[in-house]
């Protein structure tokens, strides 16, 4: 039986490569999705935990309290740690934000890490262990700093150069004593790291005579626990010790951790892709046998069983399969190495490649296990046929009817999950989302079921289009894509799949982004937004003096403060300028007065007034620390728990500061007056100047303040459609497939046409109409079902989200199908040449 099923594979070779191809895509997208997450996880861990190990023990600063001002470290205590036995050296480290200017002042590096350090000189030589220098030295006086590597190269700078560099508070200029390379842990990919003397660090990240940790190397012989717990009895109050190894696990789980999310997401996409190609296998195998129906009927007459030619099937099915599936894990590995060496070398090492045996074997038996499983129906329905009836039939079987119990089947599961799915959407409660998948992979299955029902009304709906476009081409079509609904049915499917899920992303993406955009702009009346470039910089009281100082502008930051309760609730205030605020932001009061906050009293958005039972007028218990007092609520006003801006209780700057002396600056809101030009370049300037042309700080104008809120779904959503279009590409081979096999069994059909007067572009024509009836069919149906679901998941997100509506992105959806259409017609320009070289007189001729 398997020399048997080797050799009609082999004998079928040709008309098996698209689904051997199908394969070989889902497999080689899951091993490349998982060797390149693990090998990127694998590198960012050892990247996050290198240089722990040579530190044997950091001594750092516990969390302090919620409100309260952060500590530090006396840098003394570094002298009597050395002291201890079995300590070999004790740097002290002070770390904070920087941010270094390209030569036109603009941010230099790609990551989100741009980080500044002291460099700790010590022993004889005065260097720091955990840098290495390439060129120049460490720098040795406060005018001077040292850059690693990448950013140097990046930035063109050369030992010598002077470097624009700014924290968010304060920026200056540097000369550059020397360009490094350093550990992981201290220099991520993408990110920036500068070395300041440690005196200028200290000025800028801390305080004179602070520093936030220290690192202890041991002596030989010395372990790092016992030198830990030496350490312990000599540290202060809410400082702690701990092991480098403890630290670079640490930071290697949580390095990894990103990697993972991304690995998963992929996985995913290419299981999707495997079950698209499943569609395509199913329909090759029922084309096939059902070529072959006069030969397995002889196998079963010349004595063998139904179970033994089921086998032989299926054995062809686990060859096709293994062999697809082997040649898939090559093909994802080999691209998982590509990925893997072009993204280390724009940011960063790039690791080893990790290939996991798991991950191998377990990606090979799943292709293999997806051929197989979609050929048993194919196999188990030609063992269902008589063999005295095959031979005496025609080789091609007939064709399948739209109304059989499959579809009946289809019918029922459809109806049920599009009333669990609107059940989830209106009335389902905090299960919603639960009870909606349950019903959407219901819906699923019973479309798929249900497209061969569909295909003969939707054909007959395009049909006078295509009797216009071209009469004869326009009835042939028509009649060949609905002469078996149920092989156009799992073609179409395979679309279906794609499109559904592409037009339920266009939905929720379009409805949170525009969710997103009106949640910030709507409140967003100011022209510019001044916020920290990067993330770990803070905006102080002073960055807003400075922005204020921007001649014919109005300016106010957003001075959150934390660690309150308001009536014995925990709450969060916001400072802002009560003389300004009205023009920067836009509050719709429901009752009370803006005015009030100058007289010291707050405004309060509705939702967070109802939550609590406040209204206008009511005064209220104020705690925070060892602070007291009372306020008076003056507003209320109209607000999105999710806005970016708006805060859920405004006060006045001056109320702020008797209770937070260190309170943290959001953002900055600008206005420029229309009697000095309004939002102009020359403002921009002026506003980018009044800071201290500090790197650190963006300064964004409305527009940049939209994408800056709404663009990261947007970015998002484009990956996933760059995604999906792999299975739309495995849906396009399935169409190839379907209709190369369909020519073939066509010839003589094709000959005698082509011998009554039928020209080869005609037969052309006809040819790709029947793929764009197809595509058409597919792609239509999933849009559907896909903005149905999108409808049911916006519908839940209503409920719990203020202000959030449904949107249909036309202009996406129509994208989509354009794309599918495009697709399908690429995918029969092969078959339609094959159908117009059909020789007539060897066509005519076949018995």
């Amino acid at each position: 039986m398997f020399r048997t099923a080797l050799r009609n594979v082999l004998a079928h070779k040709a008309r098996l490569l698209m689904t051997a191809l199908a394969v070989v895509l889902g497999v080689a997208f899951a091993v490349g999705s998982l060797v390149f997450s693990q090998t990127r996880s694998g590198a960012a861990a050892e990247q996050a935990a290198a240089g722990y190990d040579r530190v044997a023990v950091n001594v750092g600063v516990d969390a302090a309290p919620e409100g309260g001002a952060p500590t530090g470290l006396d840098e003394r205590l570094a002298s009597r740690l050395a002291r201890v036995p079995g300590v070999a050296h004790a740097a002290n480290r002070v770390d904070g934000a920087a941010a270094v200017a390209d030569r036109t002042g603009r941010l230099l590096g790609d990551g989100d890490a741009h980080r500044g350090s002291n460099y700790a000189a010590s022993g004889s030589d005065r260097t720091d262990a955990a840098y290495r220098f390439t060129a120049g030295r460490g720098p040795a006086h406060d005018n001077e700093i040292a850059l690693d590597a990448a950013t140097a190269r990046q930035g063109g700078y050369r030992v010598g150069d002077r470097i624009r560099v700014g924290t968010g508070q304060v920026a200056a200029t540097y000369r550059l004593s020397g360009v490094f390379r350093s550990d992981g842990h201290r220099l991520t990919d993408g990110g920036t790291l500068t070395l300041f003397t440690t005196r200028t660090a200290q000025r800028l990240f801390a305080a004179p005579g602070r520093v936030q940790s220290i690192e202890l190397t041991a002596r030989s012989g010395t372990s790092a626990p016992e030198l830990a717990e030496r350490v312990e009895r000599l540290l202060p109050k809410g400082a702690s010790a701990a092991t480098g190894a403890t630290l670079g696990r640490i930071q290697a789980n949580l390095a990894s951790g990103d990697q993972d999310t991304m690995g998963q997401i992929l996985l995913g996409f290419s299981l999707v892709a495997l079950f698209v190609a499943a569609f395509l296998i199913s329909n090759t195998f029922t084309m096939l046998i059902g070529r072959r129906t006069r030969e397995l009927a002889l196998l079963r007459l010349l004595g063998a069983s139904g179970r033994q030619v089921r086998r032989v099937l299926l054995a062809e099915s686990v060859l096709v399969g293994s062999a697809a599936s082997a040649f898939g894990v090559a093909v994802g590995t080999g691209v998982a190495a590509a990925l893997n060496q072009f993204l280390g070398t724009a940011a960063g090492p790039a690791g080893p490649l990790v290939l996991s045996p798991a991950t191998l074997f377990g990606t090979f038996l799943l292709g293999t296990a997806t051929t197989v499983v979609a050929a048993w129906l194919p196999a188990r329905r030609a063992m269902a046929v008589a063999p005295v009836t095959a031979l005496t039939g025609s080789e091609t079987p007939a064709p399948a009817t739209a109304r059989s119990p499959r579809t009946a089947v289809g019918a029922v599961l459809t109806a049920i999950g599009v009333l669990v799915v609107v059940y989830g959407a209106v009335g389902a409660g905090p299960d919603a989302r639960t009870v909606i998948a349950l019903g959407t992979l219901s819906a699923v299955i019973g479309v798929l079921g249900l497209i061969p029902l569909l295909a003969r009304p939707f054909v007959a709906a395009l049909r006078p289009l295509l009797l216009r476009l071209g009469p004869v081409q326009g009835v042939l079509a028509t009649r060949n894509t609905t002469r078996d609904p149920r092989r156009t049915g799992a073609t179409a499917a395979a679309l279906t799949v794609a499109l559904a899920l592409a037009s339920g992303l266009s939905v929720l993406g379009a409805s949170a982004s525009h969710y997103l955009e009106r949640a910030t702009t709507h409140d967003f009346t100011a022209d510019y937004l001044v916020k920290p470039a990067v993330d770990s910089a803070r905006l102080t009281p002073a960055n807003t003096k400075a922005a204020a100082r921007t001649p014919g502008t109005r300016v106010s930051g957003l001075t959150q403060s934390t660690a309150y309760r308001l009536d014995g609730r925990p709450a969060v205030l916001t400072g802002v300028n009560p003389a300004t605020v009205s023009r920067l932001l836009r509050y719709d009061l429901t009752g009370g007065s803006l005015d009030t906050l100058a007289r010291g009293q707050i405004a309060v958005a509705d939702y967070k007034a109802k939550e609590a039972g406040w209204h206008v007028g009511q005064t209220l218990s104020v705690h925070r620390g060892g602070t007291s007092g009372k306020v008076t609520v003056g507003a209320v006003y109209r607000a999105d728990p999710q806005s970016n801006l708006l805060p859920s209780i405004t006060a006045a700057d001056s109320l702020i500061a008797r209770y937070d002396k260190t309170p943290h600056t959001h953002v900055i809101l600008v206005a420029a007056d229309r009697t000095h030009g309004g939002a102009s370049p020359a403002t921009y300037s002026a506003l980018t100047h009044a800071l201290g042309d500090d790197p650190a700080l963006s300064v964004l104008d409305r527009r940049a303040v939209e994408a800056e809120y709404g663009g990261d779904i947007g970015d998002q959503l484009t990956v996933f459609y760059a995604l999906l279009t792999m299975a739309a590409l495995i849906a396009g081979l399935g169409v190839t497939n379907t209709l190369a096999l369909s020519v073939l069994e066509r010839q003589k059909e094709i000959g005698t046409l082509r011998a009554v007067g039928l020209t080869r572009a005609q037969v052309t024509r006809m040819i790709r109409w029947e793929a764009l009836l197809v595509g058409a069919l597919g792609a239509t149906v999933g849009t559907v079902l896909g903005v149905f679901l999108g409808w049911a998941l916006s519908h839940t997100l209503q409920d719990t989200v203020s202000g959030y509506t449904l949107v249909l992105p036309w202009a996406r959806l129509a994208t989509a199908m354009t794309l599918a259409l495009t697709i399908t017609l690429l995918a029969s320009v092969w078959p339609s040449r094959k159908a117009s070289r059909v020789p007539i007189a060897e066509a005519t001729s076949a018995s």
